[in-house]
C-alpha cells in the first residue's frame, strides 16, 4: 500500500491569523484537503484551521497531540493514518514546523519508513529576525533557549559572544516571552559595550518592533518585551 504524504504547515507567529499577508494560496489548499493533522496544541490548531477556512466542520478533523514529553512510544500510533494511505498536516505551535519545534521526531520518523514529506512556505521568526538585522546572513548558529539558572546563563551568554567575535558569526537564540526581560538583563550586564544586539519582536503582527543596536545603546533603552514573543541576535 502507498504512504500518505506529510505536509509541514507554518503557522501564524501572533494571536491572529492574516492568510493573505502570511501564506501562499497553495498551502490553504493543501491545508483544505486535509482531515488529518499533528500538533502541538490541540486548542489553538482548531483555532488556527478554522481561521483558514476549512471547509468541514472542525469537529470532523482529526488532532494528535505531539509535545516536547510526548513518549515516543505513541509515534507509530500518531503516523499511522500515513502508513495507511492518508495525507496529513504537521502544524507548528508558531512559526515553521520543527525548528525550535518537537516536529522533527515525527518526521525523522517519517523518513525511515518511507513517507514523502512536502514542507510548505511561510513565516520563519528566526530568519525573518536574521534578515532585519543587519548582521551575517552567511554565516550563523541558532541555539533555541539558553539555560535558566544565573551562573549557567552568564557562561553561555559569554561563549555566545566570544563566538560571534571569533567566527564572524551571528548568534540567534529565544526565549519564553515571560522570560524576555530577565534575559535582556543579563545581556546588557554580561557583554561588552560594543557588541550589536538586535531584539525581533512581534514579528509579522501590526506591533512588529526590529532593533539592532551595541550593548552601551541598549543599556540606556527600555524595550517593551513583556509576554511577547522575541528573537535575540548578537554580533561583533
Amino acid at each position: 500500500m502507498n504512504t500518505g504524504t506529510l505536509y509541514l504547515i507554518p503557522s501564524s507567529l501572533g494571536g491572529t491569523v492574516n492568510a493573505d499577508s502570511l501564506f501562499p494560496e497553495y498551502n490553504l489548499q493543501v491545508i483544505r484537503e486535509l482531515n488529518e493533522f499533528i500538533v502541538e496544541n490541540v486548542r489553538t490548531a482548531r483555532r488556527f484551521i478554522s481561521a483558514l477556512g476549512h471547509p468541514l466542520p472542525i469537529d470532523q478533523l482529526t488532532f494528535r497531540e505531539l509535545g516536547k514529553h510526548t513518549p515516543e512510544e505513541v509515534f507509530a500510533s500518531i503516523i499511522a493514518p500515513l502508513l495507511e494511505g492518508k495525507d496529513m498536516g504537521l502544524l507548528s505551535e508558531a512559526g515553521t514546523p520543527c525548528i525550535a519545534d518537537p516536529g522533527s521526531a515525527i518526521v525523522r520518523i517519517a523518513h525511515e519508513k518511507g513517507i514523502r514529506i512536502i514542507p510548505l512556505i511561510g513565516p520563519n521568526s528566526i530568519l525573518l529576525a536574521l534578515m532585519g538585522s543587519g548582521f551575517n546572513g552567511q554565516h550563523f548558529t541558532f541555539h533555541g533557549y539558553l539555560p535558566v539558572e544565573k551562573p549557567d546563563l552568564i557562561h553561555r551568554i559569554r561563549k555566545i559572544e566570544s563566538n560571534a567575535e571569533r567566527w564572524d558569526q551571528t548568534q540567534i537564540f529565544i526565549e519564553t516571552p515571560y522570560r524576555n526581560r530577565k534575559l535582556f538583563e543579563y545581556l546588557v550586564k554580561t557583554c561588552k559595550g560594543q557588541t550589536l544586539l538586535c531584539i525581533a519582536i512581534d514579528l509579522t503582527l501590526p506591533t512588529q518592533s526590529i532593533r539592532t543596536m551595541t550593548i552601551s545603546e541598549w543599556s540606556k533603552a527600555s524595550p517593551d518585551l513583556h509576554k511577547k514573543p522575541a528573537v535575540f541576535l548578537l554580533y561583533r
